[in-house]
């Protein structure tokens, strides 16, 4: 008689899902009905599966049957495609590729919107300053982290937000993801690759999004980013978007008018806040480039 165990996936790759237990990690495949009712397992979800008999193959895998449900998701992104995240480690460097704050800040809304923490990694420091990433991101009330790219500081502030968190690393190619994990965790050993010189942009190395047992955690290595369209695929609306800006919280409730846009107002609280320096220019225009997208939904999208 085939058991019924509890398991988060840690894996999929090419139709199988990896479903890791206290006794191992079982190799199953998901049941025909999720096709029918486009429901698709996503990595680092709790699901029931069958668990077979016998022993690991020499992979390591437990045998395994279908996965026969997936538990209540706390939150999950289409991309990355993974769930029940507690954080996501926004990667981003300072130069080659250089950075783009109104896709980092996509980004942050997403996980503002999805209630999940961004941590902020500024990487390859050695070759141009952090300083005002810093400043900006810091007093928006995010925490921040700036490295080098093969440095030998002290890693151990971003190694205490990983303790017994499931985080996922994202960011465009070639900012050095895989690079930081392997430091964070030597026995990971991810493939990493440099910047394509006639593209200017990384190459792919990370093929699936897989969860890595981390310092009592787990964290995810991402296909790399070229472009994203976040907010098509997550939809924040107009009226939500100012909620996914935590800097403008202090202020909402001080706007002249109800439902203000926070984008031309008179007696808008905001706007007055970035006239005196307290919300950066930069978060701002982010803010208003997301606003104009977020117009362009419709009421049935």
């Amino acid at each position: 008689m085939t058991a019924m165990e509890t398991g988060r996936i840690i894996k999929a790759l090419s139709g199988f899902y990896y479903c890791r237990t206290e006794e191992g990690t079982y190799q199953c495949r998901g049941k025909g009905a999720f096709r029918k009712e486009s429901v698709t397992p996503l990595v680092g979800d709790w699901v029931r599966f069958e668990a077979g008999e016998g022993e690991p193959d020499e992979s390591g895998f437990l045998p395994g049957g279908f996965v026969t449900e997936i538990l209540q998701r706390k939150n999950q992104f289409v991309r990355p495609p993974v769930a029940n995240l507690d954080q996501l480690c926004l990667v981003s460097a300072v130069a080659e590729p250089a950075p783009s704050p109104l896709l980092l800040d996509k980004l942050i809304a997403v996980c503002e919107y999805k209630q999940v923490e961004p941590l902020l990694v500024f990487t390859k420091t050695d070759l141009g300053s952090p300083e005002e990433l810093r400043r900006i991101y810091t007093a928006a009330g995010f925490r921040v982290f700036c490295l080098t790219d093969r440095g030998a500081e002290d890693l151990e502030p971003l190694r205490a937000c990983l303790r017994g968190r499931i985080t996922a690393f994202a960011g465009n190619t070639g900012v050095g993801k895989s690079s930081l994990l392997n430091r964070l965790e030597p026995n990971l050993s991810l493939q990493t690759a440099g910047i394509s010189r006639k593209l200017g942009r990384g190459k792919h190395t990370t093929r699936h999004v897989e969860l890595y047992p981390v310092l009592g955690g787990y964290v995810a290595d991402t296909p790399g980013f070229g472009s994203m369209e976040l907010l098509q695929y997550e939809r924040i609306r107009k009226e939500e978007l100012q909620h996914c800006f935590r800097e403008f919280a202090p202020y909402l409730a001080d706007c002249r008018f109800t439902g203000c846009s926070h984008t031309v107002e008179k007696g808008c609280a905001v706007l007055e806040a970035l006239e005196k320096g307290r919300i950066s220019p930069t978060r701002h225009e982010s803010y208003l480039a997301l606003y104009e997208d977020s117009k362009q939904l419709k009421d049935w999208e």
